[in-house]
């Protein structure tokens, strides 16, 4: 069967630099865009819009990485050492653990990658198109040839377009690398030029920054610019993450000890045991086989991507697996307060002009007992047309939420808020400036043309020369009028509101209109105030609480009034007094050394009417400080600081592609409280993987132990565990457990401790002394006793001969059997045992962590079939044990987990001693 071929057709004949009424003939379209059927078609003949890797598969070199891994090389020097000395049964079996090793870790990172992929689907990247004549938001993998695209501020573009109508300021530095924003018009063509430098075409991977318009879309998928570059660069590596570095560090660590052990076995057992040179190189290289854990690696991958798994599920969508302990280790979250803090669902409350305060209701109509007011009017008129929203009956409003709350006002007071007839009477739009506060539009009213603003009161009041009164008469404003205002809009602030003040001006007859916003700006009109309600959270004041207790420092920075600010931080619990608070205007004022000293001696701040780049100073100065900095933010200017920040925390549903785009982690729900379920999430996480280490560190030495029994005696104890036997212990008894301690549910009072230090390494001195000089030498003791129980039992005495055609074989044969599974038996106790840190197990549940007890039931059948099958009898030296001898086993565990529950007992009351007082 001939194969299909690969690259999607595009339109034939397209040249997208043509006239565009030539152009939208060329591609079967007409400015009211396609038909919903047309794009079904079109999708099947051109393909999905999305980028495809390219290069054939990846497994087989994965799969070899795995191999070659450094604790790989390790095992492969181990199983070469056999081969040279004719160990060749002993040789196949570090080869086999090897292949099992790298098949295991290769199935986790595959695992460990879809789950990462998948996130994909939860948050896809979103397209505005007109389709059957209307505009919709669609998945941007559908777009086709021939789509009219609406292109707004703070969206990535999604395919190469051809503008229409409309303006825009394009971030060309995915394709271009100038990081200035450049023009892009409809109304400005060029010819005989680059094809990236043509001032009508945008491209996909790029961002708008600024403005709206509509355009055609001439290219998608691999047919796109972006796509032309992606065929030809090459799959970049990522960086490892700090705590996979520090992982590496441990892994190497155990390596070095492993290393120095099994070489240090040479001598010992050449001069103390009187065993061959060759026998004892044997015994070294099964010892270094034995004490390498090749599954530290995948493990802890796995462990992150499940966290990764469940934190999507609670609506944070978490973009690198690292995030997730870095999350851990947060002490200071920046946080904005509309959508956030708030639900980010605007309502408008009331209208205040010159003639008084009108309170507006849901009811629809005009508010009950207003009289005839131009200043209304005038209101309503702004507020519909400087205003970029959607309200459609039997439909949810699309745009902004708190232009959509100015359109509702709108609405309420009877204005006309029909989008279409909206923009066919615009002329020009200035979009919304966060470092201006401010939006404005030039719009047909009657024979004139007349500028609508709307914007932060402090912004547009001193943009006005004059105020509207009821009877709709320009008089001049005067200070005392600024006052009243200004004493109005800290009244309504200071329930909590906010506040947008509206103004207008005419512009001379016969004159072209202003294209620059500092000639349109200016000789405004007041005409009024629209108040607006945007409730908190439900969830929010617990998530502070627990912030708070968990030592995790809470700074609002917020665009809102600072009254609003602070009354709406009250509510949630984020500040309890007076807190400090600092304005835009101030802070640009500051000096960083200055920022850096007020975010340091202020613990209770809160920065109002702040810009988008004083969130990237505040986080530079938490940062040098050692903070690790929580960053949340939606806007196209927040995308600096989000990437400055350890943390960038983007809005999913209010955010802007561009901000979505710089984050770490996206928030489906634009939830605070999804924050903090996050670094509880994370710090969960890190404890885990400390509960890994220890239990992986507290096997090297009951492993060790028998070698060394044998090797000091001098060959007088016989050894009291095969190479094989270990072996076994290590691949078959390991594994299970380590990956149900990495889905253990976090230990009481995980937000009551302190943020872990930046610089604080994952493996620290108490833990080593807990894994090797208590849980170790607790088990090694239970293993030994059990061996020389059996052995003894039999008539055994020092010296006495155990090998093959002796009496005692039989014996001996069941003594290290008993020592293999006593080894299995104390590792269960130790897998309880470590499940935490200082509290009770009693704490957590016993039996809450289900994937343990899976894991250690089938622990317990994989050694029956060890010690029962004749088929692993014959090759790892096993034989079936009395039931006596197997009752003996059954209080193993609870003797190590016993031990470890009265060790971390007297460690928490030692602690309480030293915080009472005497």
């Amino acid at each position: 069967m001939r194969r299909r071929h690969e690259a999607w057709l595009q339109p034939p004949g397209v040249n997208p630099e043509e006239a565009a009424e030539l152009l939208l003939r060329d591609l079967r379209s007409s400015r009211r865009g396609l038909s919903s059927a047309d794009a079904r078609r079109r999708l099947l003949q051109y393909g999905p819009n999305e980028l495809r890797r390219r290069g054939g598969r990846r497994w087989p070199a994965e799969l070899v990485r795995q191999l070659v891994h450094p604790l790989a090389l390790l095992l492969w020097l181990a199983a070469v050492l056999l081969f040279i000395v004719g160990s060749f049964v002993v040789a196949v079996a570090v080869v086999l653990i090897i292949m099992l090793n790298a098949a295991f870790a290769f199935a986790q990172e595959l695992q460990a990658e879809r789950a990462v992929e998948a996130l994909a689907e939860y948050l896809p990247l979103r397209a505005k198109a007109v389709r059957d004549g209307r505009p919709v938001e669609i998945d941007a993998t559908q777009l086709v040839p021939g789509d009219i695209a609406i292109i707004e501020e703070g969206d990535r573009i999604a395919a190469d377009v051809r503008l229409l109508a409309g303006a825009i300021e394009v971030d060309m530095s995915a394709l271009t690398g100038e990081a200035v924003p450049a023009l892009r018009s409809a109304s400005i063509l060029d010819v005989d030029v680059p094809v990236l430098r043509a001032h009508d075409l945008v491209f996909s991977g790029t961002s708008c920054t600024g403005g709206q318009a509509r355009g055609v879309v001439f290219a998608t998928g691999m047919m796109t610019e972006l796509g032309r570059i992606a065929a030809l660069s090459e799959r970049v590596e990522q960086d490892p993450s700090p705590l996979e570095r520090q992982v590496r560090r441990v892994a190497w660590l155990i390596a070095a000890v492993s290393v120095a052990l099994a070489f240090a076995f040479i001598p010992v057992a050449t001069f103390g045991a009187h065993l061959s040179p060759i026998n004892a190189l044997v015994f070294a290289a099964g010892l270094l086989a034995g004490m390498v854990p090749e599954g530290l690696l995948p493990v802890i991958t796995l462990a992150l991507a499940v966290a990764v798994k469940v934190l999507a599920t609670r609506g944070a969508l978490v973009k690198r697996l690292s995030a997730v302990e870095t999350l851990g280790s947060t002490d200071v979250i920046c946080t904005d307060k509309t959508g956030t803090l708030t639900e980010n669902r605007m309502r408008p409350m009331a209208v205040w002009t010159a003639t008084g305060r009108t309170d507006l209701n849901d009811t629809g109509g005009n508010p009950a007992g207003t009289l005839p007011d131009a200043a209304l009017d005038a209101v309503a008129r702004v507020a519909a047309t400087c205003n970029n929203a959607r309200l459609r009956p039997g439909e949810e409003p699309s745009g902004d939420p708190t232009e959509v709350a100015v359109l509702l006002a709108a609405q309420l007071l009877g204005a006309d808020t029909d989008a279409d007839r909206r923009e066919a009477g615009r002329r020009w739009q200035f979009h919304f400036d966060p470092e201006l506060k401010l939006m404005s539009t030039i719009d047909q009213h009657g024979d004139r043309l007349v500028v609508h603003t709307k914007g932060a009161p402090e912004a547009v009041l001193p943009r006005c020369s004059a105020l509207l009164d009821q009877q709709g008469r320009r008089v001049p404003l005067s200070d005392p009028d600024k006052e009243r205002v200004t004493a109005q809009v800290d009244a309504f602030a200071s329930d909590g509101l906010r506040v947008l003040t509206l103004a207008e001006r005419a512009l001379p007859i016969q004159r072209r209109p202003p294209h620059r916003r500092v000639d349109a700006e200016r000789d405004l009109c007041f005409v009024g105030l629209i108040a607006m309600l945007d409730p908190p959270r439900p969830e929010v004041p617990q998530a502070v609480a627990d912030c708070r207790t968990a030592g995790i420092r809470i700074i609002v920075i917020t665009g809102d009034h600072p009254l609003t600010a602070v009354s709406i931080a009250r509510r949630v619990g984020i500040t309890d007094g007076h807190p400090r608070v600092i304005s835009g205007e101030e802070l640009d004022r500051l000096h960083e050394y200055q920022i850096a000293e007020l975010v340091r001696d202020e613990p209770d701040i809160i920065f109002a009417r702040a810009s988008p780049e004083a969130k990237l100073h505040i986080a530079d100065a938490l940062r040098e400080q050692g903070h690790v900095v929580a960053m949340t933010g939606d806007g196209v200017n927040d995308a600096p600081a989000l990437r400055r920040a350890d943390i960038g925390v983007a809005m999913g549903r209010s955010g802007t592609d561009v901000a979505r785009e710089a984050s770490t982690m996206v928030l489906t729900d634009d939830n605070f409280a999804s924050i903090v379920a996050a670094v509880r999430s994370g710090r969960r996480i890190y404890d885990n993987v400390r509960k890994f280490i220890i239990y992986i560190f507290a096997h090297a030495t009951p492993e060790v132990t028998p070698f060394l029994v044998f090797a000091l005696a001098g060959g007088a104890v016989p050894l009291p565990l095969t190479i094989l036997q270990l072996l076994a212990f290590d691949v078959g008894s390991e594994t299970l457990p380590a990956l149900a301690l990495s889905r253990e549910p976090a230990e009481p009072g995980l937000m009551q401790r302190p943020p872990r230090p930046r610089a604080e390494g994952v493996i620290r001195g108490p833990m080593l002394l807990r894994a090797w000089l208590f849980l170790g030498v607790l088990v090694s003791a239970l293993q030994m006793a059990g061996f020389f129980y059996v052995l003894t039992r039999a008539g055994w005495r020092p010296g006495a001969q155990t090998g093959a055609g002796t009496h005692l074989n039989h014996a001996y044969r069941q003594a290290t059997t008993m020592t293999f599974l006593g080894m299995i038996a104390g590792q269960v106790g130790t897998a309880f045992a470590v499940r935490t840190q200082r509290a009770s197990l009693r704490s957590v549940g016993v039996l809450s962590n289900r994937y343990l007890l899976a894991g250690i039931v089938g622990e317990l059948l994989l050694a029956a079939v060890f010690v029962y099958a004749p088929v692993f009898q014959q090759i790892l030296g096993t034989t079936a044990l009395p039931p006596l001898d197997l009752l003996l086993l059954i209080p193993y565990p609870f003797i190590v987990w016993g031990a470890d529950e009265l060790r971390r007992y007297l460690i928490r009351r030692h602690a309480a001693r030293r915080r009472s007082p005497p």
